[in-house]
């Protein structure tokens, strides 16, 4: 295949252009401010998940300490009514001293449930503590996620309108080169890894960065400057610059 020089040497320029739009896809893919922006999303998410069980966990204590709120006033009430009829005197001296028993054992059992309903308060004050703590944190990652969110569209929207138009001045020059020689340069880009022409520095190949041997280097040099190179080991097209 033949090509003059000049418009071999236009394949470096779209080559530049192509290995831009790879580094700037790769940039958007890799922006360090979208990754932050995943790992406060996922500590949001988890705070969320616990606040959510913190709260189910409140309304369960909430629902214990109703029902032994209910347990004390059920002994309570009895406690009031055996008083009374304790300090009416009336009754059999048997059945007063039953009642003094009773109320012995009433005063205690109080004193159990009272206790038990203390630890189910000290249990919500410290679950409204935790939710408190939980809420605060959510707040404030809301707010960084919002920042980052903002600053990683800004970035985004720059990127892209960077390889637009990249994309805009390689539509402009790929007219300018040879059908063909555009055809092979594409063959070769889409198989190995987006480098389809590279310059020959010296005895090096910028393709792979192999050194070229005394033979292959003499029988290149003897070429035409028409005649379009390729790499022996990469199979990259090879530009000769003076």
């Amino acid at each position: 295949m033949k090509a003059s020089r000049a418009v071999q040497e236009k394949l470096l320029a779209l080559q530049q252009l192509d290995s831009d739009l790879l580094q700037i896809k790769h940039k958007s893919i890799t922006l360090p401010v979208a990754k932050l922006f995943e790992e406060v999303s996922k500590e949001l998410a988890g705070k969320r998940d616990l606040l959510v069980a913190a709260k189910t966990e409140r309304d369960d204590i909430k629902h214990e300490l109703s029902r032994a709120e209910i347990d004390v006033e059920q002994v309570v009430s009895r406690i009031e009514r055996d008083e009374k009829r304790l300090s009416s005197g009336q009754g059999a001296p048997k059945e007063l001293e039953q009642l003094q028993h009773e109320l012995g054992s009433l005063a205690k059992r109080r004193a159990e449930l009272e206790e038990v309903e203390l630890e189910i308060m000290v249990r919500i004050e410290s679950v409204d503590m935790r939710i408190k703590e939980l809420e605060s944190n959510c707040k404030e990652l809301e707010s960084q996620q919002s920042e980052l969110a903002v600053k990683k569209q800004g970035e985004l929207s720059d990127l892209d309108l960077t390889s637009k138009k990249t994309s805009e001045a390689r539509s402009a020059l790929v007219p300018s080169i040879d059908a063909d020689l555009f055809s092979l340069y594409e063959k070769i880009r889409l198989s190995a890894d987006g480098i389809g022409a590279a310059k020959l520095s010296g005895n090096q190949c910028l393709g792979c960065n192999l050194t070229l041997n005394a033979a292959d280097l003499a029988r290149i040099k003897a070429l035409a400057d028409d005649e379009v190179v390729r790499c022996e080991e990469c199979r990259r097209i090879l530009i000769r610059l003076d």
